[in-house]
């Protein structure tokens, strides 16, 4: 059956998009695949579709519970209704009762960290996998440590599975971080890629620089009384979050609402389903926000704070314009904006301090063997570690491959370790800032990073080459509610039908 035909049938399209055709035909025709296409080109159809003609299930690999919950959702609203996550939503009844009945499910989403449960890996080997997918897969080399650790872990949990035929698919991944996907997953040799250009010609790049940075709190104001709406405004901090949605609020510009990890998980989802049926206009978020958010007509992308790295930044305004058309990535700069990130770089990492008492506690406990280090659990909160920090701690003395048996030398490896990575992040950071002070266009700054070329001049392109945002000023596309909470939220419905005591 010709591949348009089951596009039309499964999900109503008449045409692909650029690159989809390309992944789907690789992956039925048997090879491993990594997949680099730009974010809003529709990457779940590119396991979705050869699903269907794969006899066996698809294992999603999936770094977020948003991500998750909002693909599940939109596969069940295509009438798909043999699809599962397999995450900290379900209660442990229905977690029981999904993995009794798991062979039933043709798409099982699920984390990387709950794969390294032994429990679940004894009953997925005993499913027929037919394509095992890593979906956002630069989650193995660009963040690392600081975000998923257990990705990296990927290549021996395939193995574990059989090396069943898998998709590594990623929108922002230079050269290298390709390269270091392909490695872990262990696909050196066996692997096609397929490439696409990371640019997006309908997002125009708007960067500007402020006097102070108190003077952002009315530019953002003034931008988002006047930009279509809807629109994402990222933040470094979760209190400034919370604040710019009070203030909108307050104000009376919009519908606004704040998303970060500082939320409970029913609040979360809420937030992402009011924003995606239109009853929000503008979600405040920190980048946890927005990976995966399969919402075709977002106007706007702004970052209150300057991003920490060229490959976070694209992934966020790539929320933007999925619908194909004119948005607008605007930027804010005050003086001082990186030395948030390098506060924020170096946090993120154990300070040098904290591994010295780390291990002077391991010495004093004894705690070395044969075996190598064991770590007490315990020490995560003595020692003051963060659950980033402790994650690399664990991650570090618990590698197979690095088993270090003399504290003096573990100390010295990961202090070394540390530091080298600390100076990467600065690197990324100070990248960052030089694409804020260039003073030639920011989409060659960008292409060029990615080791592609401008082929076509865009007329909006950006600030440099002259874009101006009276192009992307008008009214919000707005059925906004005002929800505080989804308990608020629920009841509402409960009143509207009656049901409420």
């Amino acid at each position: 059956m010709e591949l348009e035909i089951l596009l039309k049938k499964y999900f109503g399209y008449s045409s692909f998009k650029k690159g989809q055709k390309e992944v789907i035909t690789t992956i039925l025709s048997g090879k491993h695949t990594l997949a680099m296409l730009p974010t809003g080109t529709g990457k779940s159809l590119c396991y979705q579709l050869p699903s269907y003609c794969l006899t066996g299930q698809t294992l999603i690999v999936s770094p977020l519970l948003s991500l998750m919950q909002d693909q599940v959702e939109q596969m069940k609203r295509l009438g798909e209704k043999r699809v599962i996550a397999l995450n900290s939503f379900l209660s442990l009844a229905e977690r029981n009762q999904v993995l009794r009945h798991l062979q039933e499910y043709k798409f099982i989403f699920i984390s990387p960290e709950m794969l390294r449960i032994p429990f679940i890996m004894s009953i997925l080997t005993k499913l027929n996998i037919s394509l095992f997918v890593v979906d956002e897969a630069h989650c193995i080399s660009q963040w690392g440590f600081d975000f998923r650790p257990d990705y990296s872990k990927l290549g021996d949990i395939r193995k574990k599975l059989g090396s069943p035929l898998t998709l590594a698919l990623t929108a922002t991944a230079t050269k290298k971080v390709r390269e270091e996907i392909v490695t872990s997953l262990g696909l050196q040799d066996e692997i096609i890629k397929i490439e696409s250009t990371i640019d997006r010609p309908n997002i125009a790049f708007h960067f500007e620089r402020l006097n102070h940075y108190h003077d952002k709190q009315d530019r953002i104001l003034d931008l988002v009384t006047n930009l279509k709406k809807p629109g994402i405004i990222y933040f470094s901090s979760k209190k400034a979050a919370d604040q710019m949605a009070s203030l909108f609020m307050e104000k009376g510009i919009c519908q606004a609402m704040a998303y970060h990890g500082g939320l409970d998980p029913n609040s979360r989802v809420l937030i992402q389903q009011q924003f995606i049926h239109n009853q929000l206009d503008v979600v405040c978020a920190t980048s946890a926000f927005g990976m995966g958010i399969n919402k075709e007509n977002i106007r706007f992308i702004i970052h209150y704070h300057m991003p920490m790295q060229l490959e976070s930044y694209l992934q966020e305004i790539g929320r933007a314009g999925r619908d194909g058309l004119p948005s607008v990535a605007i930027l804010l700069y005050a003086p001082g904006d990186e030395q948030l990130q390098l506060q924020l770089a170096e946090g993120e990492l154990p300070s040098i301090q904290q591994i010295d008492w780390l291990m002077a506690n391991l010495s004093n406990q004894d705690t070395a063997n044969d075996d190598g280090v064991h770590l007490n659990e315990e020490y995560s909160t003595l020692g003051g570690f963060s659950e980033i920090q402790w994650r690399i701690i664990k991650e570090f003395v618990n590698n197979p491959n690095q088993v270090i048996k003399n504290l003096e030398e573990l100390k010295r490896v990961l202090k070394e370790f540390v530091r080298e990575r600390f100076q990467i992040k600065q690197r990324n950071i100070f990248r960052m800032k030089n694409l804020v002070d260039s003073d030639s266009c920011r989409r060659e700054f960008i292409l060029d990073y990615f080791a592609e070329e401008l082929l076509e001049k865009n007329p909006s392109c950006c600030d440099i080459c002259g874009v101006e945002l009276n192009n992307y000023q008008g009214p919000a596309y707005s059925e906004a509610v005002a929800v505080q909470t989804w308990q608020d939220y629920l009841e509402k419905i409960l009143i509207k039908r009656g049901l409420s005591e």
